[in-house]
């Protein structure tokens, strides 16, 4: 299913594109980037165990979280899963980037996933991420979610590998995404 555009108008029907292919693969665990939380709510209340990855602390202001401690809280509350670390395809690259310039390995695993659009980055960046935190099983399918800034417009299907063995990763189906990128 390809969107026209990219951007959060999608969030509902990617979430429905997601919900559905999870339903008829059989898939019970559900990952997706929210750094308010406002787009996993659409995936609340389903039946799956469902883990919100959000941006590191720190990632906007120094010290600071993006997500409103009384949503985590309500997220918690909801069964959600919440992940915030630093980001697999960022971390100590981008801090020798920002510092002294170049492009190193993990930013240009990035660029190339970003070939397919920032949202399959994410999918692909988040799933790995839960599994290392152990909030996924290993070698399972579990459907992956995210977007391109806010909201959501991108879904895949992804078997993740732990980031040292990143490669591994299967990325079995892309189920929508943003055809302009």
């Amino acid at each position: 299913m390809l969107w026209e555009n990219k951007g959060p108008e999608h969030t509902e029907a990617t979430a429905a594109a997601a919900l559905a292919r999870a339903k008829e693969l059989g898939i019970k665990h559900l990952v997706v980037a929210s750094n308010s939380g406002s787009t996993v709510e659409y995936f609340l209340d389903q039946g799956l165990t469902l883990t919100c990855v959000t941006h590191h602390y720190g990632f906007k202001h120094p010290g600071e979280n993006e997500m409103e401690a009384a949503t985590r809280q309500k997220l918690k509350d909801k069964g959600v899963q919440l992940l915030t670390t630093t980001h697999l395809l960022a971390g100590v690259d981008r801090a020798l980037r920002l510092q002294w310039g170049g492009v190193y390995p993990a930013e240009i695993i990035a660029a190339s996933l970003r070939m397919f659009g920032q949202g399959v980055k994410v999918c692909v960046e988040i799933a790995c991420m839960a599994l290392d935190a152990g909030l996924v099983p290993y070698g399972e399918e579990i459907i992956s979610v995210a977007g391109s800034g806010r909201g959501a417009d991108t879904a895949c299907v992804i078997v993740p590998a732990h980031s040292h063995h990143f490669f591994a990763t299967v990325i079995k189906e892309i189920v929508c995404m943003p055809r302009n990128k």
